[in-house]
Formats: structure tokens, sequence, C-alpha cells
């Protein structure tokens, strides 16, 4: 008979390699885990195991019956006060060769019939103890219970192993998961320099080739990052612009550009005019209570008092109402407060009448969970309520964009309202943002006047806003060997948003 040895790193690729090997009716004799992490399974193939059972046939026979005639003579001088069940009790095996042969009788009797399960082997193969009984002035010899079949006599079924694996050593696979793991960052972060050495040596490349044959179009690119515009949108106004221009005339067509793809509505549509039911919406600090008394005292003095009404919804800061309602009083326009979904339905059902409801809502983060909320209140129940976002001047760029992102969720926008240009040293990021999603503005405001400092939007006059004072000592301006870096950034990201590229 020859044992093999298997290894594997679990007990599952160790079972396959032996089903591999030796069939699926090979015979497992010993499963343990080794020092080094993994799985050690010896096994014999069934061919070998039909082999013994033939040679140690005749062996097995003689060798039982020694032991059945000791049976036999040790039930008949068993003395009279035992009960009946105690004369018909197997003999123990005394000597530990005797026990020996019995267990190898085990061996071979589960070997020779595979079909036996291994609780039958063991009834078979070793003899029945039964429960010790003490019986008055009897002298019993103290007999030990036999022990099961041997383990590595034991019979397995492969298929029943692969079902019921032994646990994995923790100790033994924990490390090489770990090692594994760190290998695998270490590679992706190795990846992850090349890409951006590729990059910056892409870029270097292209910005070369762009110095070389469109010097113009390379200046003007330089020129309309200073003034805030975003590299996104500034690739897509170069890829337009036609190739014979100079830097001036260059300049003069990029302006063009940006004010036909400027959203603004026209004269005679916007709120005062059209009325309806509006909500200002925005973060926090960029004027909606201020736009809102503002739009409310043009719509006033238009309109009249008994055509306007205020609703606030801003539940959350101590004495958020108060402004508004002064703003009421001075214009003798009516001022409401709503906490819920059906305290708002109520109001607008009451307010039906009315030419125009302005609702100011509280300021929040755009990564607010509220914002969600904020939504649902005003576009519930099939409510015509007009969302219009203000967006400050005075933000960065990426928060911009991820303002208008968030807040477009929900039915989108019908439009926005450009605050606090009095504050701003550069309206390029802001109307960037507008032109790349499509935003139509409403108004712009430049001051905390009510309702002076409110306006129609002059795309013209906002233009000419964004390309004066060209920050040439901002500690934000590239140096003139810094723009290779900056013009291969993020080139994955350089389109333009989901609302779509420029019109040329």
């Amino acid at each position: 008979m020859i044992v093999k040895k298997f290894y594997g790193t679990n007990t599952r690729d160790a079972l396959r390699q032996v089903r591999d090997a030796l069939g699926p009716d090979a015979l497992i004799l010993a499963n343990r885990q080794i020092a080094g992490g993994g799985v050690e399974i010896m096994a014999v193939s069934d061919a070998d195991v039909a082999t013994l059972t033939n040679t140690g046939t005749g062996k097995t026979a003689t060798r039982a019956e020694a032991p059945a005639a000791a049976r036999t003579n040790a039930a008949s001088t068993a003395p009279a006060g035992r009960s009946s069940h105690l004369q018909r009790t197997y003999a123990l095996p005394e000597t530990e060769a005797e026990e020996d042969d019995v267990a190898g009788e085990a061996f071979v009797a589960a070997i020779s019939n595979p079909a036996n399960t291994v609780s039958t082997a063991r009834n078979e193969a070793r003899p029945f103890v039964p429960p010790r009984v003490d019986t008055p002035g009897v002298n019993t010899k103290p007999q030990t219970s036999a022990s099961a079949v041997p383990k590595k006599a034991e019979r397995y079924v492969i298929d029943d192993m692969e079902e019921t694996p032994a646990p994995r050593s923790k100790t033994a696979a924990e490390p090489v998961e770990a090692a594994a793991g760190e290998a695998m960052r270490d590679i992706v972060k190795e990846l992850k320099f090349l890409r951006q050495m590729m990059e910056g040596q892409l870029a270097g490349f292209a910005w070369s080739d762009l110095q070389k044959h469109s010097p113009e179009k390379l200046e003007i690119f330089r020129r309309l990052l200073a003034f805030g515009y975003s590299p996104a949108l500034t690739r897509q106004l170069l890829e337009h612009m036609p190739n014979n221009f100079d830097v001036e005339t260059g300049m003069k067509w990029i302006r063009s550009a940006l004010h036909r793809n400027l959203p603004v509505i026209p004269a005679g549509q916007d709120l005062i005019e059209r009325g309806g039911v509006v909500a200002l919406v925005g973060p926090t600090g960029v004027g909606k209570t201020t736009t809102v008394a503002k739009i409310a005292a043009r719509c006033t003095l238009k309109h009249g008092a008994s055509k306007v009404a205020l609703i606030t919804t801003d539940s959350y800061r101590i004495g958020a109402h108060d402004q508004l309602r002064i703003y009421g009083k001075i214009l003798g326009v009516p001022v409401y407060s709503v906490k819920d979904e059906e305290d708002l339905q109520l109001t607008l059902s009451d307010l039906g009448n009315r030419f125009l409801i302005l609702i100011d809502t509280v300021g929040m983060s755009q990564r607010d969970k509220r914002l969600a909320e904020q939504i649902a209140l005003l576009a519930g129940n099939g409510r015509e309520v007009e969302r219009v976002l203000l967006i400050s001047a005075t933000a960065q760029g990426t928060t911009l964009d991820d303002v208008v992102r968030c807040y477009q969720q929900g039915g989108g926008l019908s439009g926005g309202i450009l605050t606090k240009l009095d504050e701003a040293m550069s309206l390029g990021t802001s109307l960037d943002v507008i032109i790349r999603h499509k935003l139509p503005l409403h108004y712009v405001t430049n001051g905390q006047r009510v309702p002076e400092d409110l306006h129609h939007p002059n795309p013209l006059y906002l233009l000419d806003r964004s390309f004066k004072n060209e920050p040439d000592a901002s500690p934000y301006t590239l140096r003139a060997e810094e723009y290779p870096l900056f013009f291969g950034a993020n080139s994955d990201q350089a389109r333009v948003s989901k609302a779509g590229g420029i019109n040329g």
C-alpha cells in the first residue's frame, strides 16, 4: 500500500489534489495543519485498499477465532450473581498485543467493506462494553472502555470533507493575506505614480508643441486661466477658435463666444414681470433673505402690496423670521412661517390670488443631508414652485460646481441669481460655472441696499468685468514654467459638465 502526502494552502485545496491524483474514492489517513502554513493530507488510493483487503482476509479470520473462544469461556465462568445480560458479555483483550490485533482487525474490516459507515465498522470490529454492575460479594475486575476505531483507520468521503472543510488556521493564513494586500497596495501606488509621471511628460510635450505651432492660443489660454476661467471651458473655446487669429483677435472671438453662451433671462420675462411661486435656495450667507426683500420691493412698486406675499421656512435659526418680518412690515406685505409640507400646502392654497409668492428657505450646505428634505418640501404634491439658486461671486470654482450640481437634484433649477458682485475680485469663475451648467441668470446683486442693488444681468458688462484686473502679483498666478504641469492636470476631467459644451 502506497501512502501519499498532499500539501495545500487550505483543506479544500489539498482535497482537490487528492481527488485529482487518487480519484474520488481515495481513503484519507491523516489531516493536519503544518507549521509553515497550509494543510497536509495523507491518503491512499482505493485500488491499494482493495489489494490490502484481499491479502489480509485470511489472517483476519484466523485471529478472530482465538478472541471468540476466550469470550465464550469467560461468559461460561461468570459468577451466578450477575444479571443475565452479563452472561453475554464479550471478554476484553488482556494484553497490549491482543489490543493491537483487535485494532488491526477493525482496520481490515473497515476497508474491506467500503459501503459500511464508520459507526458500523466500530460496532463490528470492537467488543461491546456493558455498563458496570456492582454485585455484593463478587470481585469484578475493572474493565476499561475500548477505544473507538483509530482515527487513521476511519473512512472519510472526500465530497463530504469539501462541504465542511477544517477551520483555517488564522495564525498561518493572516500573515500571508496581509502580505498580499500590502503588496497589492504598493503596486497600485506605483501605477498611480507612473501614470502621473506620464501625464506630466505628455503635458509638457503638448505644451511645447502648442508653444511652437500655436503661440497665440497658448497666450489666450494663459490669460483665460488668469481671469479665473476653468481649463475645461478654456480648452473647448480654443478648440472652436480659428487657427489664423492673433492674440487680440482671438480674445475678441473668445469674448463673443462667451457672450453667446452666457444664459440670461430676457427683459420682460423675469420674476417681477411674470410672477408665480418662487423659492430662493442656496448655501448659508449668499444673501437669500436680502434678495427676497429686494424682489418683493420691486414687485410691490410695480403691482402693489396686495399682489405679493412672503413665506419663510427657516425654523432652525434663532430669530430667523424677524428680519423678513421687518421687511414685510416696511413694504406692507404679509409674511407667513411654515414648518412642514402640509403647512406649506395650506398656506399656498390661501394665497392663490397673489401675483408673486416668494419663499425664503433656510440656508444649508450642499452636503447637508437635510437638502433632500428641502427639495421634497418644495416639490411635493405637484406644487409648481420654481427654485432659483443664489450663487456668490466670491466662492471658489470647485465649490460653485458642487453647489450647482447638488441643488439641481429634484426637478432642477429654473435659474440663478449672481450675488456679491461688489465683493468679487474677478467674475470669471462664477460666469464659467453658469456657462458650463447652462443656468439662466434672473438677476445680479451688488450690495445690501433694498431694492437699489438688484439689477437685470447685462452679459457684456459681466464679461467686461471678468476680463479686467488680471492679478499679476497674486500668489495664485502661475509662472511661465509651471503652465505645462497645469496644462495636463486632470486631463481626463477636462470635459464640460452634463449640460453640454459651448456653441462656437
